[in-house]
């Protein structure tokens, strides 16, 4: 599923327009960015928390030469599912087998 056929999924559970659903999914992803950026955490309720996470510097290897290179400390997002989202999974998985 990609963004717009969530828009459409949204819409169809709704009733709301395309325009405004995908206006609030717009407005949803920049403020968790924003939040993100600034080094906060955002969590929902039932669905799972989006956090900044510091990533150390290290030294990797180009696959093709062996060679060292740098790669510099950063921040990466980090998801963690809350436990609903957790069990909606296990119920997946076991109504597949």
């Amino acid at each position: 599923m990609n963004k717009q056929d969530l828009v459409y999924e949204v819409v169809r559970r709704t009733g709301l327009t395309a325009r405004a659903v995908d206006l609030a999914l717009n407005s949803t992803l920049s403020t968790i960015s924003e939040q993100l950026s600034k080094g906060n955490t955002v969590t929902l309720s039932g669905f799972g928390a989006f956090s900044p996470q510091h990533r150390a510097a290290r030294v990797g290897r180009n696959p093709h030469t062996k060679a060292p290179v740098p790669i510099p400390a950063c921040y990466k997002p980090k998801f963690k599912a809350s436990r609903e989202l957790v069990e909606a999974l296990r119920n997946l998985e076991r109504s597949r087998k």
